[in-house]
């Protein structure tokens, strides 16, 4: 049984948690349909055809996924992470058969009658592991070898094969919030410095072994924007043209006119710099609000929760949540290298608009049991 019919505890869920939630899948929905309506108009001569593919394989499955996670007692998956987990590795492997699809020099895709990216349940399943692993034995969070030794080579196998696709932002993301559940888990300071002095010890080493790579030229292009602003340099000052056309209130919903011709991805990565041109900064501040907002919301639930593999569970999906929301619009403001990563619940792309609302059943679900 998957506990959904356990009603021990049950209570209301938290309706503020769910209705900013649809807030901003709503939002993007709206904002997704001004970005995608030229291009799609150009590409497949329908204004409509990403929004329609954003709902039918989005919001749809997404639905569906949570509604079915928001009834499945969260406990369960206790029971279940170890073979979700395992499938979820076997698939970032098959990434690299003949069963993987790759564009634009990555190979992060699995056709297996429907495209989807496996990187994308990591985000699900990597987190459900860290934190039933360390909610599993006390003993974890204080050892070396029965605790931190497998905490890093686990970490690190995910990371080896995210690295090979390539996928360095989901990594980082990942990574970070796995190291945030293990010190709110309680585990020694010296041992997150450690974990964290290691990533980046491998983080200079891929760059220095790499001198040409995409990952060296985003950081060399951040350094110093005015070098190559026609190749490496050209996304981020297109972006950064996008968010200072908006000023104050935007140019108006629908009028952008950087997302038609000169702004790379502007229905993916950089659908925040559409929003930032259209509504200007007001619109963005709101956003940013209701993701501050949904985030601060989550961990005060964490807080509240008397239960370890609940509060574990929390703080990891609201640290991948708000850690992915900076590196986003982070990147797009130039406060940080690009990174290619889509703002969660907005950017175009159906697995991760998916993946994030199951990841908000799982959360509405604890809700109702703590």
């Amino acid at each position: 049984m998957l506990g959904i019919k356990n009603i021990s505890n049950r209570h209301k869920p938290d309706f503020l948690l769910i209705v900013f939630i649809f807030i901003i899948i709503a939002f993007g929905l709206v904002m997704l349909a001004s970005a995608s309506s030229d291009i799609a108009k150009m590409e497949f001569g329908n204004s409509y055809f990403y929004l329609n593919h954003q709902l039918l394989y989005g919001l749809l499955p997404g639905l569906i996924g949570f509604f079915i996670a928001s009834g499945i007692y969260y406990q369960s998956y206790k029971k279940l992470i170890i073979p979700l987990f395992i499938v979820n590795i076997i698939m970032l492997f098959l990434v690299f058969s003949p069963l993987g699809v790759t564009s634009g020099g990555a190979s992060r895709w699995l056709d297996l009658g429907l495209v989807f990216q496996p990187s994308e349940f990591l985000k699900i399943f990597f987190i459900i592991y860290i934190a039933a692993w360390l909610s599993g034995n006390e003993k974890r969070k204080d050892s070396f070898w029965g605790g931190f030794v497998p905490f890093l080579a686990i970490c690190g196998l995910v990371s080896v094969l995210l690295i090979l696709q390539p996928a360095t932002s989901i990594v980082f993301i990942l990574m970070a919030s796995a190291a945030i559940i293990y010190f709110v888990s309680g585990a020694k300071i010296s041992y997150i410095l450690s974990a964290a002095a290691l990533a980046v010890v491998v983080f200079l080493g891929m760059l220095y072994l790499t001198p040409d790579s995409y990952r060296t030229q985003r950081i060399m292009s951040f350094i110093n924007p005015d070098q190559n602003v026609l190749s490496a340099s050209y996304h981020s000052n297109q972006a950064l043209i996008a968010v200072g056309s908006g000023n104050i209130f935007g140019v108006g919903y629908g009028e952008s006119t950087t997302k038609i011709r000169y702004l790379p991805e502007p229905i993916g990565d950089s659908i925040f710099a559409v929003i930032a041109e259209e509504l200007g900064f007001v619109g963005s501040i709101i956003l940013i609000l209701c993701f501050l907002i949904l985030i601060t919301r989550i961990f005060i639930l964490a807080k509240r929760s008397s239960d370890n593999f609940a509060k574990l569970l929390l703080v990891g999906f609201a640290s991948l949540i708000g850690i992915q929301v900076f590196v986003n619009i982070g990147a797009i403001s130039g406060l940080i290298p690009l990174t290619g990563m889509p703002l969660p619940f907005i950017s175009y792309g159906g697995t991760s608009l998916a993946v994030f609302m199951i990841i908000s059943g799982i959360i509405v679900n604890i809700t109702k049991h703590n």
